[in-house]
C-alpha cells in the first residue's frame, strides 16, 4: 500500500484531497501545525519519519498582496519547501505533485494560457511559484506540477464567499473589472490528482 503524505489539510485543496486519495492508500494528512513549510529542517524530519511514496504538496504561501513585504516567508514557502520535498523524492524514488499558479504568468496573453507559455511573473508571489517550479525539475523527481487559479470550496476562506457574504451585507459592490480567471473548485482539483495518482500507481 502506499504511503500518501499530504501537507495543508487544513487548505482549501488539501481538505478535498483527505477524502478523495484515501482509496488509493495509507494517506498521511498534515496540517500547518503538523508540518511548518517555514522551518525547512522539519521537512526534511517529518518525510525521514513517515517515507512517504507519495508527496501531495498543496500547501503554499497564497497572500498575494502580503507577499511584497513578507518575501522572505513567500520564498521559503513556496520555492525552497518544494525543492526539499523534490530532492527527498528524488533520493527516494517517491513522486511529488505540487500545485503551483497561473501568477507564473504575466496576465497580458489575450487568449487562453497553456503549459508551453512562457512564464514571465510579475510578483513576489509569481516569482516564488515560479522558482518553486523551477525547484522540482531540477532535482529530477517524479513529478507533476498543476496550475491552478481561483480555487474555491466549501471549506476554508475564497474569494465567492467572500462576495457572497459582502452582497448579504451591502446593497452595492465595487469590485475590480480588469482580472480575467478560471474559478476552479477544490474539488475538482482533487479528483484530478486521484486520477493522477492512480495511473501512476497502475503504470508502476
Amino acid at each position: 500500500m502506499d504511503k500518501i503524505l499530504v501537507t495543508g489539510v487544513n487548505g482549501q485543496v488539501g481538505h478535498e484531497l483527505m477524502q478523495a486519495l484515501a482509496p488509493l492508500g495509507q494517506v498521511i494528512a498534515l496540517t500547518r501545525e503538523d508540518l511548518d513549510l517555514t522551518q525547512l529542517r522539519q521537512i526534511q524530519a517529518v518525510l525521514e519519519q513517515y517515507q512517504p511514496t507519495i508527496i501531495v504538496n498543496p500547501a503554499a504561501y497564497t497572500a498575494v498582496d502580503k507577499a511584497e513585504s513578507d518575501n522572505e516567508t513567500a520564498y521559503q514557502v513556496n520555492q525552497f519547501a518544494p525543492q526539499i520535498m523534490a530532492e527527498w523524492a528524488a533520493k527516494h524514488d517517491a513522486l511529488l505533485i505540487h500545485y503551483s499558479t497561473d501568477y507564473v504568468f504575466d496576465g497580458t496573453k489575450e487568449s487562453a494560457y497553456n503549459e508551453s507559455d512562457l512564464t514571465n511573473p510579475q510578483s513576489v508571489y509569481g516569482r516564488s511559484k515560479y522558482l518553486g517550479e523551477q525547484a522540482i525539475r531540477q532535482a529530477q523527481a517524479k513529478h507533476f506540477i498543476l496550475r491552478t487559479s481561483w480555487v474555491f470550496g466549501v471549506h476554508g476562506n475564497n474569494f465567492i464567499k467572500t462576495i457572497l457574504r459582502l452582497a448579504k451585507e451591502r446593497s452595492s459592490l465595487n469590485i475590480v473589472n480588469d482580472q480575467h480567471g478560471a474559478p476552479t473548485s477544490a474539488t475538482l482539483i482533487a479528483k484530478m490528482t486521484y486520477q493522477l495518482i492512480d495511473l501512476y500507481i497502475k503504470n508502476n
